[in-house]
């Protein structure tokens, strides 16, 4: 029997319109430009303002941008899965949402929580639903609202996360191209140092979890990015090591746009030079699960079939791994 496995056919990105630049920042909070740039590598993130819009108005033009490229009715979607930390609501899932609002009625779907490494851990899942055989299009999105959840009184936060969407269609392949391996990581123990405290089960919503902001995003920034510079540089360098890829095999880096001192640690320890790398932290920040598929989105144009990418994440939870693709397509913007 022909193995299958599941390759990205058509990429989509989407983000908002409106620039939170680091001068506006620091009229703010106490920062200023070169703080942020020297630390993060960030100079501007896209705001999503509009009143009522949330995490599915991002990833709908995402999806919408596949649909068109694809020539695809939505009634042939099988699947949506969402990685998302700022789902519109807590039910129904905004993969049911989207299904909705794009008229993708025989499409079932769900949200996966895994913070920065949200886009991966959902990539794998679809890849696994393809590889039964028994699912043909599965759509395979990464979106975050992080404005939702921001602090803009918090400078240790509210200087890194933005607002964005992307999405791939992911469907069967027989010629070795498509999803290859994937080295996937949580670890618990790292609850205190990246989370959200309320709005769950543990700490419902009240008047004094509001008042005490604990419905913001909290990040002890020295802990978790220890762990990320270890957790990305060698979960990468151990996924090329598995499959004997060397760095003059690998096309493309794929890194989480977190900070440009965890992106550069990566791709020294996978012996990549920075042309390698995916980069535009500087332009959108951290945008949580929707990073890695905005990076393929703004360089498809570049990809071509049989270049081996490896996409690699570390996220709130622990969150981490990495993911090894042989492209499927000579791509076109």
């Amino acid at each position: 029997m022909t193995k299958l496995t599941a390759a990205i056919t058509a990429v989509g990105g989407y983000v908002p319109e409106y620039r939170l630049t680091n001068q506006e920042l620091e009229t703010m909070v106490e920062t200023n430009d070169e703080w942020i740039r020297t630390r993060t590598g960030i100079k501007e993130r896209r705001i999503l303002k509009e009143k009522g819009k949330a995490s599915s108005d991002l990833a709908i033009p995402a999806v919408q941008e596949i649909i068109a490229k694809k020539n695809l009715d939505p009634l042939e979607i099988d699947c949506i899965i969402v990685g998302t930390v700022t789902p519109d609501m807590i039910f129904p899932s905004t993969a049911n949402i989207i299904a909705n609002k794009i008229g993708a009625k025989n499409a079932w779907g769900f949200d996966l929580s895994a913070a920065c490494s949200g886009f991966l851990f959902s990539l794998e899942t679809g890849a696994a639903l393809i590889e039964t055989g028994r699912y043909k299009k599965v759509i395979v999105v990464g979106v975050d609202k992080m404005s939702a959840i921001v602090d803009y009184t918090d400078r240790a936060t509210c200087i890194i996360f933005g607002d964005g969407a992307g999405a791939v269609l992911l469907e069967p392949s027989t010629d070795d191209t498509g999803i290859l391996d994937s080295i996937l990581r949580s670890d618990g123990n790292g609850v205190d140092y990246l989370h959200m405290k309320a709005g769950g089960s543990l700490e419902p919503a009240s008047i004094e979890t509001v008042t005490s902001k604990k419905h913001f995003v909290f990040q002890e920034g020295k802990t978790v990015f220890k762990h990320a510079v270890a957790g990305m540089a060698d979960v990468s360098a151990e996924i090329m090591q598995r499959n004997n890829l060397s760095s003059d095999d690998v096309a493309w880096l794929v890194p989480h746009q977190a900070n440009m001192r965890i992106i550069d640690a990566t791709a020294n320890r996978m012996g990549l030079s920075k042309d390698k790398v995916m980069i535009n932290i500087e332009r959108y920040g951290n945008t949580t699960a929707a990073t890695i598929p905005l990076c393929l989105w703004e360089w498809q144009g570049k990809l071509k079939k049989g270049d081996n990418i490896v996409l690699a994440a570390f996220g709130g939870g622990f969150t981490w791994g990495a993911i090894w693709i042989k492209w499927s397509y000579d791509s076109q913007m």
